[in-house]
């Protein structure tokens, strides 16, 4: 979908540390734009950081404010959209309830992500009802503002077409309330982490905005590679490289793309050669918005929080009135 014409969009991010490039990339740079060209509503999905870290639940007021900061420092403006925090608006948690009751268990159990993390997240208890209907949780957020859009990462978007199943199902049951909101496919190809799986805080193989250069530089230049290249004069294929197919694609220029490709081909360069002109890129790009977080505080962050939960109410308010009476519920 091409975001053209005016549109309403909803996205959401867990408060669980500090943003990544994942999360840069995958999300809030798109969200930077999106802002400036139609209605947004933005949230900290923290009832949703307890899906996969219920147990664990006593940063998430700490996290939601850096988060928050960190969205400021990138350049969302509390001006030209609605930040929230998803607990302070109750009706998320009715709508929840109420599409429950209609959504069938199969269309939970083949989403690709429960999949994925069962088998990733080793160690955690994911045998909750929590994890298997966070799908639902997720489409009674942005179904709540009638959302039209949702920008999302490509392995998201999985979540919305069950939205748009969830929202049709309602709308044919009781009464057209909702439209069926969009995929918003990011422009980026997904960031994957140092060790070339899905970036991830949980994985331990993420690059964070706010970390020093220094450390960034490091990790980045331990990044793997095609594993043919075990040695300096092995030559390899750039289309077998994590580095390259994610960090590359996203920050090099066509020249320097060119010299890798060649480089990686021939063995002309090693792969520590060929990340350190990419990792000069990332670097620059995260240097202002470093700069911009030393200068927020926590008030900031409390304020923006307050004055967008205030409008959030007010609008999934009035949808709320139109379910209860749809449903037949007063």
């Amino acid at each position: 979908m091409t975001a053209r014409a005016p549109q309403t969009i909803v996205s959401g991010a867990r408060p669980t540390g500090q943003l990544h490039l994942g999360n840069y990339h995958g999300a809030i740079k798109s969200w930077v734009r999106l802002q400036r060209e139609h209605r947004c509503l933005f949230f900290v999905a923290d009832w949703h950081a307890l899906t996969t870290d219920w147990a664990a639940s006593a940063d998430i007021s700490r996290n939601t404010i850096e988060m928050v900061l960190d969205w400021l420092a990138i350049g969302l403006d509390p001006e030209r959209c609605v930040i929230f925090q998803q607990s302070a608006v109750k009706a998320h948690a009715e709508l929840y309830l109420l599409l429950g009751m209609l959504v069938p268990v199969p269309w939970l159990e083949r989403n690709p992500t429960y999949k994925e993390q069962q088998q990733q997240l080793e160690g955690r208890d994911l045998s909750t009802f929590g994890f298997l209907g966070y799908p639902v949780l997720q489409a009674a957020d942005v179904l709540i503002y009638k959302a039209t859009a949702v920008p999302v990462g490509i392995d998201q978007a999985p979540h919305i077409e069950l939205s748009r199943e969830i929202a049709r199902r309602f709308n044919g049951t009781y009464r057209d309330i909702f439209p069926e909101p969009q995929t918003l496919l990011t422009e980026t190809p997904k960031i994957v982490g140092t060790d070339g799986r899905k970036m991830s805080k949980s994985y331990g193989n993420a690059v964070f905005l706010t970390e020093d250069p220094a450390e960034i530089d490091k990790k980045l230049s331990r990044m793997v590679t095609d594993p043919r290249r075990a040695r300096r004069t092995d030559p390899g294929d750039p289309n077998d490289c994590p580095a390259y197919q994610s960090f590359h694609r996203t920050y090099c220029t066509d020249e320097e793309l060119r010299w890798a490709a060649e480089g990686c081909r021939t063995a002309g360069i090693g792969c520590l050669e060929c990340k350190k002109v990419m990792i000069k890129h990332v670097l620059e790009e995260l240097a202002p918005i470093r700069a911009r977080r030393t200068k927020l505080k926590p008030a900031d962050a409390e304020a923006v929080l307050a004055a967008g939960n205030e409008k959030a109410r007010a609008i999934a308010e009035t949808t709320m009135a139109e379910v209860r009476s749809a449903m037949g519920l007063g």
